[in-house]
């Protein structure tokens, strides 16, 4: 089941990392709501995946 769930997560980061705009360069504390839930999205995946 563990083995399950984290290839379900390695999907979903390689999906973030073709769909998803990278925020990296942008300073966090000035991004807008919106920006802030994909950087949370993708920093959580990629927490799961590991």
């Amino acid at each position: 089941m563990k083995h399950m769930q984290r290839s379900l997560f390695r999907l979903l980061a390689q999906l973030n990392k073709a769909i998803l705009p990278k925020m990296w360069h942008k300073d966090l504390l000035r991004l807008n709501k919106t920006q802030k839930l994909i950087v949370a999205w993708r920093i959580w995946v990629t927490k799961n995946a590991l």
